[in-house]
């Protein structure tokens, strides 16, 4: 589950609706952490097994350490995404609370140009000093790149070594605004905007940059989001709304943040059925990839079921495809990076 704590940031990058220019003079929201850590017990019987917390800035939220903690003593894993100003001072802590994995968002294969973009002079040395101490703690760092015209993939490899990360992930650029709570995205930037040739080449170069540098992003979803662009037919519906959620800062539950509707508050959970209406109606990576690597365990499952009612048949219907193959396959090509993500350096 993704949980945004607050719309609250202190960078002001062009192509993001959190940028703190645009919230100028707007109220600032945090999300209840008494209310949020009240919640875990109903999150953990809906076998949430993971909370990726973001923003905003999250590192903001006053509470950010409490809810990282909460969330370990309820047996469900920690990430964080941050723009890393704050991390030098924050470091420890929340290795102590039990993240379990952070991402870092970076702009630019230019460190100039990022800190530029984010409007934090000296951000890139504070990044440098809070990677370095995460892991010596043995918790993974990974780059959160937006694809933009600010990136040099050739040059990216480099830059992202240099700074200690384990690895990176990208995020696709979207010039519609969500219709949920989240400004993830700015729809007036000229930086992400691409014609869907432009794009296409794009997603070709992440692909062929995995063999210079870890890439979480699947090939077989990267597969899919080209297809998505083209117009084709996609091969793996969303997960969103039965085994991924957005939660906001006002507690609400989306099934994405690209949904229209929330599904309800946290606190009505229990009683909110699953959301598996096939949906391929946007680029969201975190969306788009974990769906992609879950296809063939879920398949796994449904052939189970139906072997409970003797429906061989069906069965072998569910699992013998080439669906299965590309997402069991697109799983083991990422497999170490997943493995540390999961489990963090040790088996702690």
């Amino acid at each position: 589950m993704d949980v945004s704590v607050t719309d609250y940031c202190n960078a002001d990058c062009d192509f993001c609706g959190f940028a703190k220019s645009r919230m100028k003079g707007k109220a600032r929201h945090f999300i209840d952490a008494g209310e949020f850590i009240r919640a875990l017990p109903i999150l953990s019987r809906r076998n949430i097994s993971f909370v990726d917390f973001q923003g905003g800035e999250p590192l903001l939220h006053p509470r950010i350490v409490d809810m990282v903690a909460a969330v370990r003593r309820h047996d469900m894993k920690t990430n964080l995404i941050t723009n890393g100003w704050s991390l030098p001072e924050r470091a420890r802590e929340l290795a102590d609370a039990g993240l379990k994995a952070l991402f870092i968002s970076i702009d630019s294969d230019d460190i100039a140009v990022h800190e530029k973009n984010r409007g934090l002079r000296g951000v890139g040395e504070r990044i440098r000093d809070g990677i370095a101490y995460m892991s010596a703690r043995r918790i993974p760092v990974m780059a959160s790149v937006t694809v933009s015209r600010l990136v040099d993939f050739a040059k990216l490899p480099d830059t992202l070594g240099s700074l200690g990360f384990s690895g990176v992930t990208f995020s696709y650029p979207r010039r519609e605004a969500f219709d949920s709570s989240s400004l993830v995205f700015n729809e007036d930037s000229d930086l992400i905007d691409f014609t869907d040739d432009e794009l296409i080449k794009v997603l070709d170069r992440i692909v062929e940059m995995k063999k210079s540098f870890p890439v979480l992003n699947p090939t077989a979803s990267i597969r899919d989001i080209q297809r998505h662009i083209r117009g084709e037919r996609e091969h793996f519906p969303c997960v969103g709304g039965y085994k991924y959620f957005y939660m906001d800062w006002k507690l609400n539950v989306w099934r994405c943040e690209a949904w229209n509707q929330p599904m309800g508050s946290v606190f009505e959970f229990d009683k909110i059925a699953d959301d598996r209406t096939p949906c391929t109606n946007c680029m969201m990576s975190c969306y788009r990839d974990s769906s992609t690597m879950m296809y063939a365990p879920l398949a796994a499952t449904e052939a189970l079921d139906y072997l409970a009612q003797a429906q061989v048949r069906q069965a072998a219907q569910s699992v013998f495809n080439r669906r299965v193959l590309e997402s069991a396959k697109s799983t083991l090509q990422e497999a170490g990076l997943l493995f540390r993500m999961c489990r963090g350096y040790s088996a702690s």
